[in-house]
């Protein structure tokens, strides 16, 4: 149930930005004017003396003990370059997964560079993590679950909810009958053995309609109507609040920095989108 975020994993984008600046970085000091000093030539593309000392830090700087030499870290460069040559060879650069690859590149590069003053000046304090928590506390809920995917016919829906509504009216209803053993008994997903139970939770770990639906419940004990996420149909039931005495403050302030993180992402993507012509097109996204 988690959101996902922005953007691709930093390990993969950094190895593509790495290889478009070894690229351009050879073509601007093959082309330009003014004589650079170069390490190496790569069937004429250079390698710069600039580019390579920077390289050479960078590399240094990953290791502790056992520095590579220079003569490594050129070795390792020209075969990047090498590989380069034969990948557009081979057309590679023009393979559309290959482009798609790289324009993920561009677009996490934008993202980094144009945000990263902004992300960097936020600063959590405890008052500021406790106050969010006071909102949004770390939960414990189970539920029953029936499975019911958004593109659900209309007798797919009908049938989900009658069975659900069999569940709430008679099964919950029946004395004999706890909220644990009838998840046990009519729930479907990796939580039914357990009674339905979901353990701790936190707001970014649920689906937003059942986290609020949960927390709305504020009791402990406290059962929900039946409700409906992406996943399917859910009845909702509290069974603790952690105190803020017992949360783990380290966590709550980076949930609340994610959160500001996500506001700087929405707000800078917003005025792009206000400046573009987006067109959707819902009628063939419904299909």
């Amino acid at each position: 149930m988690r959101r996902q975020r922005w953007g691709c994993q930093r390990g993969y984008c950094i190895a593509f930005i790495s290889l478009l600046a070894s690229a351009l970085t050879a073509h601007a000091a093959q082309g330009s004017a003014t004589p650079v000093a170069q390490v190496a030539t790569v069937n004429g593309k250079a390698i710069s003396l600039d580019y390579f000392n920077k390289k050479y830090v960078e590399n240094s700087r990953l290791f502790s003990f056992n520095t590579p030499s220079k003569e490594s870290v050129l070795d390792d460069m020209v075969k990047r370059e090498l590989g380069i040559q034969e990948a557009k060879k081979l057309g590679y650069d023009s393979d559309p997964e290959i482009q798609d690859r790289m324009n993920s590149v561009l677009y996490q590069a934008l993202v980094e560079r144009q945000l990263a003053k902004q992300i960097e000046s936020i600063q959590v304090s405890d008052d500021e993590a406790q106050a969010y928590y006071s909102k949004f506390p770390e939960i414990r809920v189970s539920h029953i679950f029936l499975s019911l995917r958004p593109n659900a016919t209309p007798a797919e829906e009908k049938a989900t909810y009658e069975r659900m509504r069999t569940i709430q009216d008679v099964h919950l209803k029946n004395p004999a009958m706890g909220f644990a053993e009838a998840a046990q008994r009519f729930s479907e997903g990796s939580a039914a053995p357990m009674g339905g139970d979901l353990d701790y939770q936190t707001k970014d770990r649920l689906d937003p309609k059942f986290y609020e639906t949960a927390v709305a419940l504020r009791t402990p004990g406290k059962i929900s109507g039946i409700i409906r996420t992406q996943q399917g149909l859910h009845i909702v039931k509290l069974t603790a609040v952690r105190p803020w005495a017992a949360a783990d403050k380290g966590k709550i302030k980076r949930l609340v920095f994610e959160e500001r993180r996500q506001s700087v992402f929405d707000r800078y993507m917003a005025d792009l989108r206000k400046k573009a012509k987006v067109t959707i097109y819902s009628d063939i996204l419904a299909k």
